[in-house]
């Protein structure tokens, strides 16, 4: 299904994480026309490459939908798009139905893990009662599984079948003949 990557950002540091009982932190999330995305990593130059191991926030996703709907039940219709800190924002494409599926957009496999639930910091970044307008659709949090290149534009979303764990083999041929071959 062709969907639409409306925007791309990312940040070098952590605004809210950690910041609990004080002032928000200072970087801010900028906006790039691609990103290379890490298989197990993260985002290159974003706050959460090389987080920790298997973590389930990799990369974040956001509606464009929820965002204009924010705009108008808010109305903050200057509202800057990195106002929520996700990395991707994609028009077109059912975000929570992602939540515990594997999926390729724009050719780079994804494992959705979770809602990125929005917290009390949302009340501050967008108005007074965002936090709780946003639950159950603050976004969607999911894992890296291959690498590959995310491009603001036109973008093909699939959702891959259900089963077993997915594997690919790689093979390295030289003279014609199988040198090496790995399953990844």
């Amino acid at each position: 299904m062709q969907v639409a990557i409306r925007h791309i950002f990312i940040s070098p540091g952590h605004n809210f994480v950690g910041h609990h009982g004080q002032p928000a932190g200072e970087h801010r999330a900028i906006g790039v026309p691609e990103v290379i995305c890490r298989a197990g990593r993260g985002l290159e130059g974003d706050r959460f490459h090389g987080y920790r191991p298997d973590y389930k926030g990799q990369i974040s996703f956001f509606a464009w939908e929820t965002y204009e709907a924010v705009k108008r039940e808010f109305a903050v219709p200057a509202l800057a798009p990195g106002a929520f800190r996700r990395n991707v924002l994609v028009e077109g494409a059912d975000l929570n139905a992602l939540i515990g599926r594997r999926f390729s957009l724009g050719g780079v496999i994804f494992e959705g893990t979770e809602e990125s639930k929005p917290c009390h910091w949302m009340n501050a970044a967008v108005a007074p009662g965002a936090e709780a307008w946003l639950r159950g659709q603050g976004g969607l949090r999911a894992k890296i599984i291959t690498d590959g290149r995310l491009v603001v534009g036109a973008a093909e979303l699939a959702v891959l079948a259900d089963g077993p764990e997915l594997s690919w083999t790689r093979a390295i041929v030289q003279d014609g003949a199988v040198k090496i071959r790995e399953t990844i």
